[in-house]
């Protein structure tokens, strides 16, 4: 009974710890992020504690961290610029509805065509834009708010702090495991500065971030069909690219713990986040990949670790923005350049020159595009190249056995998939011209997948009625016939396995 005790409180310690380290990283980046948006702040923490907190408690992934990511900033800027934050409101609300739906028709499962190079791609990309926007940290501004490099005490002391973090982080897991590391080099360098009275600049003065429990609203706006042209097309971007996000930080976790969660649950999870996050005066939320390993490294594996990081945020707005704007912002620059590093799929480098040309000219490419534009635009991109590349290569597999059986006829056994990019290499193997009058097409070791491969056999058999010769079709599997007679586009043919009978093919007029 003792050890199922202590056992449980060790959870509860370990799964609380990873949950307030995780917290502490999120305070500066959905800042920040809530700024690229265009946003208060407020807006962006509100999204990180209702939506985080519903994602956490309903989603698919437990242990997987939800908040105002950049990728969402950066499509709510222009809606924000141009119809103002209640627009947005309403527009998170509809993304929720879209993610809801797509969870509750089981379309999640969809995120499975996503191949294995774009994956490597996505990860790879955000570590870089991880890593860009911690680099921000070290570039002074001037005046006119643009940044620059300039090398002066303060920022000597920046990567001086920054350095010792790290140097903390990685080295403590060697003494003890019981506390997670970042949490304590966070601690400690913050004491460090205060004790020491350090010159360094905090996160920022964060006396704007406090505020009250988030209420209950109806976005302000008409709700009239005009308003809906206007926040259906940010809605359906805002639930592509969070979703997008979401679910492969998903498959990123699940490898890391090697599980398997459902992608619908994270869906619905989703969607219902995002929902009460409108309502509540959110900016929108999905899974945050940087916060999600920094979880898991933490020890935050159950659903706990999110409800407590949720929980913390709120206690940041409602009590402790003051002590939040304490931690060095050297310190929390150092637990994220450990999450670049450990985000980051190190692997892909050394595979690059042993995977075909193909996939690592689309990981490059996946990592380019994320960094440039957002997750949903590359991943799409990535998705419609590898199928490309795909079709191309099973197009190219069409072969063609000829050989004359037991009847005396003549027979083309096709090999391989037809479909829309093999039908023109299927119809150059035959020679109506110089077949004898009786043909057999054996379909034994061919498979019909579209209208394109029915379009195809249908152009054959008038390409043979047209010099008045016949053919007989042997061997369509069940699937391939059922095909052929919805599609209505060969009439009269009394398809059978039987290789000795001939079929009438008639074309439709």
């Amino acid at each position: 009974m003792n050890k199922d005790r202590f056992k449980q409180i060790s959870y509860i310690k370990n799964e609380a710890l990873a949950g307030l380290t995780t917290s502490f990283a999120m305070v500066p980046e959905t800042v920040a992020f809530a700024f690229v948006a265009g946003v208060n702040p407020l807006a962006g923490l509100y999204a990180c504690f209702v939506g985080g907190l519903l994602a956490a408690i309903f989603g698919g992934r437990p242990g997987m961290i939800s908040g105002g990511a950049g990728s969402l900033a950066v499509v709510c800027a222009a809606l924000v610029a141009t119809y103002g934050i209640q627009y947005l409101f309403a527009s998170v609300i509809l993304m929720g509805v879209i993610q809801l739906i797509i969870g509750l028709c089981n379309w999640g499962k969809l995120i499975r065509l996503v191949p294995h190079p774009v994956m490597l791609g996505f990860v790879n990309g955000l570590a870089v834009v991880i890593l860009l926007a911690q680099l921000e940290q070290f570039q002074v501004i001037d005046t006119l708010g643009s940044h620059h490099w300039e090398f002066n005490q303060a920022i000597l002391t920046m990567i001086g702090l920054t350095a010792l973090t790290i140097l903390i982080a990685v080295l403590l897991p060697y003494l003890t495991k019981a506390i997670p590391a970042s949490l304590v080099a966070i601690v400690a360098v913050t004491i460090l500065v205060y004790t020491s009275k350090i010159p360094t600049h905090l996160v920022q003065d964060l006396a704007e971030l406090h505020g009250n429990f988030p209420a209950l609203h109806l976005p302000s706006i008409p709700w009239t069909w005009g308003s809906l042209q206007i926040i259906l097309p940010s809605a359906i971007i805002l639930a592509g690219v969070g979703l997008t996000e979401s679910l492969l930080t998903q498959m990123l976790i699940d490898e890391m713990t090697d599980t398997a969660t459902s992608n619908d649950q994270e869906c619905v999870g989703q969607g219902l986040a995002n929902i009460a996050t409108g309502f509540f005066g959110g900016m929108g939320t999905c899974a945050m990949i940087g916060q999600s390993i920094l979880n898991h490294e933490s020890g935050g594996r159950k659903r706990l670790s999110g409800i407590v990081q949720a929980l913390c945020i709120l206690c940041y707005i409602l009590f402790a923005s003051a002590l939040i704007g304490m931690i060095p912002m050297a310190a929390l620059t150092g637990v994220m350049f450990l999450v670049v590093f450990k985000t980051f799929a190190w692997s892909s480098l050394r595979i690059l020159h042993k995977i075909p040309l193909s996939d690592a000219v689309i990981l490059l490419l996946v990592s380019v595009i994320t960094v440039l534009t957002n997750i949903a635009i590359a991943v799409a991109i990535g998705v419609l190249i590898s199928a490309l590349k795909f079709a191309w290569t099973m197009a190219n597999k069409i072969g063609v056995r000829r050989y004359t059986d037991n009847w005396g006829n003549l027979v083309y056994e096709i090999h391989g998939p037809i479909f829309f990019g093999s039908t023109r290499l299927f119809l150059e193997q035959f020679t109506p011209q110089a077949d004898p009058n009786e043909i057999v097409v054996d379909f034994a070791y061919a498979h019909l997948y579209d209208h394109s491969s029915i379009e195809a056999i249908s152009l054959l058999v008038a390409n043979y009625q047209k010099v008045g010769k016949s053919l007989q079709l042997r061997h369509l599997s069940p699937d391939c016939q059922k095909l052929l007679k919805i599609a209505g586009s060969i009439v009269n043919v009394e398809l059978s396995d039987e290789p000795h009978r001939h079929f009438a093919t008639d074309r439709l007029a």
